[in-house]
């Protein structure tokens, strides 16, 4: 898919969304923030934005509808059965003006739901979606979902959610993470966006992760179950993993955090994903300190607490953070 195409596509759902009726404040600002990226998104979303209003302003002259007014932001109100009409007509001003619907069948479009979900930081939450699928949402996530007709789009915004997605033949699933796209038939897995970088964990089935951005990059990969891709930037990891690796990777979906003898900076990161009171490492010798074990998410002072006592740390704690770091030794005299 080129970067030309991808913008169309991209502003096609846009138009979409609005078409739905529920938009809103915050799908504006996503919106707003699409369109700074860069010149081609605002090229490709004025380009397609034009086409429909110069269909509504067609159809309203044989009608008696009321055409838009230009600069509005809400969607366009069409009756059911013009739906048709402006088809043909929208596909000819596309032709002029060189504009690729996403779509071919706005009937289809007409029955897309669309929706918005959130976590707070430490929050979880689980959404059952029409298609059958299942979407869990972790700490500090925001997912947005377009389910209907021919079309099973989530874009992850930003946070960490895992999908149980149900079959069906010929209609893919597809997950929306920044640079990449991870496209599904029917499987379980994990998607974790943090800033530019994209983890997929397979529990079940089969993945393709897709980079839509870079296009001297190599296009996609494959991910199997017990698999994990690791994306930054232009590159893509793809690597397996043992079952128990993957089911401490998806330990958040239980309200605990599991480790491997990992670092202790690198944990302190992790816990304070899920609480608003933050562990703060204090030494290098500290944070370099090797752990393993299973702890709640949600409980960073009891987890400060073990530390103390396994380790001899010390542990300074206020009400918005824990700071550990190794003793000092007091000399003798002073």
């Amino acid at each position: 898919m080129t970067d030309a195409r991808s913008a169309r596509d991209r502003a096609a759902d846009w138009i979409i969304a609005r078409e739905q009726g529920s938009w809103s404040d915050h799908d504006q600002q996503a919106l707003d923030a699409w369109l700074e990226e860069s010149d081609l998104n605002k090229a490709a979303f004025w380009r397609l934005e034009h086409s429909w209003r110069e269909a509504d302003r067609v159809a309203a002259l044989g009608s008696g509808l009321a055409a838009a007014p230009r600069g509005r932001a809400s969607a366009w109100r069409l009756r059911p059965r013009t739906w048709a009409a402006l088809t043909a007509l929208a596909a000819s001003v596309a032709a002029i003006v060189g504009v690729s619907f996403h779509e071919a069948r706005p009937s289809r479009q007409a029955a897309v739901a669309t929706a918005s979900f959130a976590t707070e930081v430490g929050g979880h939450r689980s959404l059952g979606l029409s298609d059958g699928s299942r979407v869990e949402l972790n700490t500090d996530t925001r997912v947005r979902t377009a389910i209907g007709g021919d079309r099973r789009a989530v874009w992850l915004d930003k946070g960490e959610a895992f999908f149980e997605v149900s079959h069906r033949d010929g209609l893919p699933f597809i997950v929306h993470a920044g640079s990449r796209e991870i496209t599904v038939l029917g499987t379980k897995f994990s998607v974790r966006r943090f800033g530019g970088k994209v983890t997929v964990w397979v529990r079940e089935g089969r993945v393709r992760v897709e980079n839509v951005e870079h296009a001297s990059a190599a296009r996609s990969a494959v991910v199997t179950a017990g698999g994990v891709a690791l994306s930054d930037g232009a590159a893509t990891l793809v690597t397996s993993a043992s079952p128990e690796r993957v089911e401490q990777a998806l330990s958040w979906r239980e309200g605990m955090l599991s480790f491997d003898q990992e670092r202790l900076g690198d944990i302190a990161l992790e816990f304070n994903r899920y609480n608003r009171k933050k562990i703060v490492i204090g030494d290098a010798e500290a944070a370099n300190i090797r752990i393993g074990g299973a702890f709640p998410a949600s409980e960073p002072d009891a987890f400060a607490r073990l530390l103390r006592d396994a380790y001899a740390l010390e542990i300074e704690e206020t009400q918005s953070a824990i700071k550990i770091q190794k003793k000092t030794l007091q000399l003798p005299g002073r």
